[in-house]
């Protein structure tokens, strides 16, 4: 439940908006109310997600102006309401890509809040109260402590960021379609923010893992700097026919169309090949390429904070994290051009505890 006027405190903070479809970002004054079973963070990183530029161009045809966006957010608790058991001032933390739920449905009572038709995503929605949520290009987020999961001390807040999002989307789909047993075969479709982070989670669990890309030039980073087993290039008809039925399974995370009978070859019978990537056109599926050998086609989104919370505490028992660079809130907008031309290795975070105050305080509205 939202709290009652009553029980609401506000507290001031800055953003980074966007007014209109141009997506462009500038400093927002906002204000972020506060109830009993509510966590206080104050924002030290927030990752940059290819959702946030779909978000604030207005792509989805969705958009609530003035939106702030993020969704990859790690920090320090500053103050806890008077309900809060889970979390202290000071503790490392992290909030992904939901702020809220109905916490009362089938859903969310077996752990799925990310499956309830009555979410609220981390920003460009009416929460519960009423009020427009504002994501982590922002100096302070409150979050329900359901929607709070704690940072491993090994893992740097600014590597892990894009696990909240990144890293969930991607090791969601292999826990629950059984793509995590060591000895697997697990291809990863496209080397990107999802890729890099399924091609690190599938050697934490033992798996031999093949990348499949479009670009050629990814090759020695896939193999040399990311651990992953082989390469494919996607449009090479030799190397594809080479690896056809080899695959248990296959992490789609490719978000343009692109004909999917010859991906689905390269899975075993049985195979099944699980869908992260929204490509904005409907798909072409010939329903032989599933029919004949048994093969499984389904689509997977984020993950509950049981398992959001289970992957950060895999992720740094093995050492996974983000390759990442680190930009000042001054730079979002650049950040923003580079990243629809797909200019990243691989997610652009933001040092918003170091650089945000100073690029709000030198912009004037």
């Amino acid at each position: 439940m939202a709290p009652t006027a009553a029980e609401q405190h506000t507290r001031k903070a800055v953003g980074l908006a966007a007014r209109d479809a141009s997506g462009h970002l500038s400093p927002l004054a906002i204000t972020r109310s506060t109830g009993d079973d509510d966590v206080v963070i104050k924002i030290l990183y927030c990752g940059i997600c290819h959702s946030d530029l779909h978000s604030i161009k207005n792509d989805w045809k969705n958009a609530k102006y003035p939106m702030v966006p993020g969704h990859e957010i790690t920090g320090e608790v500053n103050e806890v309401g008077k309900n809060v058991t889970k979390f202290k001032t000071g503790d490392r933390v992290g909030v992904g890509c939901m702020v809220n739920s109905c916490q009362s449905c089938e859903s969310c009572n077996k752990g799925f809040e990310n499956l309830c038709l009555g979410i609220i995503p981390t920003y460009n929605l009416v929460d519960l109260d009423g009020t427009i949520t504002y994501g982590g290009y922002s100096s302070m987020v409150v979050v329900h402590e359901r929607f709070v999961v704690r940072f491993p001390d090994t893992i740097p807040l600014e590597k892990g960021a894009p696990l909240l999002c990144a890293g969930i989307t991607v090791y969601s789909p292999m826990k629950y379609h059984g793509l995590n047993i060591p000895g697997m075969h697990l291809g990863v479709l496209g080397l990107g923010g999802l890729g890099h982070v399924a091609v690190k989670f599938g050697k934490a669990f033992g798996m031999k893992v093949t990348v499949i890309s479009s670009s050629p030039g990814k090759k020695q980073e896939a193999l040399e700097r990311l651990g992953a087993d082989a390469f494919i290039v996607g449009k090479n008809d030799e190397e594809m026919k080479a690896a056809m039925s080899t695959m248990d399974g296959i992490i789609n995370t490719v978000s343009a169309n692109i004909p999917m009978a010859p991906l689905l070859g390269l899975l075993k019978p049985n195979g099944k090949m699980i869908m992260v990537g929204l490509p904005e056109k409907p798909m072409e599926i010939p329903p032989f390429a599933l029919v004949a050998t048994n093969k499984t086609l389904a689509g997977s989104l984020i993950g509950g904070m049981r398992d959001t919370q289970e992957m950060l505490d895999l992720a740094a028992k093995h050492n996974v994290t983000a390759d990442i660079e680190v930009i000042g809130a001054e730079y979002v907008n650049t950040a923003m051009e580079r990243l629809a031309k797909a200019d990243v290795r691989y997610r652009f975070v933001i040092d918003i505890g170091n650089t945000l105050d100073k690029a709000a305080a030198t912009t004037t509205e």
